[in-house]
C-alpha cells in the first residue's frame, strides 16, 4: 500500500501556478526527496502534504485515508522547518513535549518520550537549557526530536539543513539517513542540494516551474535523466553543440562546435534514427573525460581527431586543446580547456601522472557510450 498519494496536484495563487498536475505514489517507509531551484514548487507540494496549503485542484491520501481537506492537526504527520520553530519561553525538553501535550499525553509520558527522542538525537545533556542559546545544528536537531515525539506516520522535513555549515550539515544528513532506517516511517525531504538528495534519498523527484519531471532511484535520475534541465541542475558538465551527419551501426556521429566529428553510442547496441541534420545538444560530464598531456610535435595536430573504433569493440572520442586555467580543489584538480573556439572543463587527481599547467597542449578523451544527447525540445533521445 502506498503510504503517500499524490494524484493531479495543483495550487494557483490567483494568475500564478505553483504546483501542477503532480502525480506521484510514496511508498511506505521510503524516503523520498523533492530536489530542485528555488520557486520549482517542492515546498509548496510539502505543504499541501502537510496540510498547510490547500490543493487549489487534485487529492492527497495517506495510506487508505483521503486527506484533502483533512486540516494539519487531523492528519498523521509531522514537519520539521528550515527555521527550527522552537519556543524560546520553554526548555529543550519542553518544546519536545510540546505536541504530546496537545494530544492530551499525560506529563509523566510525555516527559518520558521526550527525553527518549532527545537520547535518539544526542541531545539529552540539553533537556533543560534555554534553546536560544543552542547552535544551529542543536536547533536542528531539537527540532527533529520534537516531530519525532509525536509519533507520526509521515514525517515531512522543508530544506531543514538550509541552515547550517557545510560540515555539520553533511553529519546531520548521514544522522537524518540513520534515523529514517531505524525508525522505518516515510519521509519526505524537500532540498535544492544535490549532493543532500543523494546521500538521503530512496527516491528522488525532481521539480521545476511546478512541475514533477522525473521520479527514480538516485542512479537512475543522475544517469538517465529525462531532459537537459535535470542534466544541468545535477552537478556540473559539458553541454557541446552537435548536428547528426549520419547513422550507423556504431552509433550516431555527429559534427560539433569543437570542429570535431564524434560518436555517440548506447551500451545496449541500440541506435534511434535521426535524420541527418538533426540538432542535438550532448553532455559531457567532467568526470567521464580524461585528460593528458601531448607531445609539442603534436600540438598543431589542428586541435581535433575523430572517433576511433577501440579493440573492444566500443567508440573512444578524442580532442585536443590548451589548458586555459588550473583550480586545485583538494581532492581533485579541474582544468579548463579551449577546444577550438569552445571551453570544455575536465577533473582528475593528479596522483599518477604529472600535474598539467596553463598553456600546456592536452587530449581530452571519453567513450561513446558515455555521453547523453538531448534534442532541441530538452528530451533525451540518447541512450
Amino acid at each position: 500500500m502506498s503510504e503517500i498519494t499524490l494524484d493531479g496536484l495543483e495550487k494557483r495563487y490567483g494568475e500564478t501556478t505553483a504546483v501542477e498536475d503532480v502525480s506521484v505514489e510514496i511508498e511506505d517507509g521510503e524516503l523520498l526527496c523533492l530536489l530542485g531551484p528555488s520557486g520549482s514548487g517542492k515546498s509548496t507540494t510539502l505543504r499541501m502534504i502537510a496540510g498547510l496549503e490547500t490543493p487549489t485542484n487534485g487529492s492527497i491520501a495517506i495510506g487508505d485515508a483521503d486527506v484533502t481537506d483533512l486540516p494539519a492537526y487531523e492528519r498523521t504527520t509531522a514537519t520539521v522547518f528550515q527555521d527550527w520553530a522552537l519556543f524560546p519561553h520553554m526548555t529543550v525538553l519542553e518544546n519536545v513535549a510540546f505536541g504530546l501535550k496537545m494530544q492530551g499525553v499525560s506529563k509523566a509520558e510525555r516527559r518520558d518520550r521526550a527525553r527518549e527522542m532527545l537520547e535518539r538525537v544526542q541531545m539529552a545533556a540539553h533537556a533543560d537549557e534555554d534553546p536560544t542559546t543552542l547552535s544551529g545544528g542543536q536547533k536542528q536537531r531539537v527540532a527533529l526530536a520534537r516531530s519525532l515525539a509525536v509519533n507520526p506516520d509521515v514525517l515531512l522535513l522543508d530544506e531543514p539543513l538550509s541552515n547550517l555549515d557545510k560540515r555539520l550539515r553533511e553529519d546531520m544528513q548521514i544522522e537524518l539517513r540513520e534515523i529514517h532506517e531505524d525508525l522505518e516511517k516515510t519521509f519526505v525531504h524537500v532540498t535544492h542540494d544535490q549532493d543532500e538528495a543523494f546521500t538521503l534519498a530512496d527516491r528522488i523527484g525532481v521539480m521545476n516551474d511546478g512541475e514533477l519531471i522525473q521520479v527514480g532511484d538516485p542512479d537512475e535520475v543522475y544517469e538517465r535523466p529525462e531532459n537537459r534541465f535535470i542534466e544541468g541542475f545535477l552537478g556540473d558538465t559539458n553541454f557541446v553543440d552537435a548536428s547528426v551527419t549520419a547513422t550507423t551501426a556504431d552509433g550516431v556521429r555527429v559534427d560539433t562546435e569543437l570542429d570535431a566529428e564524434l560518436v555517440v553510442t548506447a551500451a545496449d547496441g541500440t541506435t534511434p534514427d535521426l535524420e541527418t541534420g538533426t540538432d542535438l545538444t550532448l553532455s559531457l560530464r567532467p568526470e567521464i573525460l580524461s585528460i593528458h598531456g601531448v607531445d609539442e610535435e603534436r600540438a598543431d595536430d589542428a586541435g581535433v581527431r575523430e572517433a576511433t573504433v577501440a579493440a573492444d569493440g566500443g567508440t573512444r572520442n578524442a580532442v585536443t586543446g590548451t589548458v586555459e586555467n588550473v583550480v586545485y580543489r583538494g581532492s581533485t584538480v579541474r582544468y579548463s580547456v579551449s577546444v577550438g573556439d569552445s571551453s570544455m572543463f575536465a577533473e582528475r587527481t593528479d596522483a599518477s601522472t604529472g600535474a598539467l599547467s596553463a598553456g600546456d597542449d592536452v587530449r581530452l578523451e571519453w567513450d561513446g557510450d558515455d555521453v547523453l544527447a538531448f534534442r532541441d525540445d530538452g528530451d533525451r533521445v540518447m541512450p
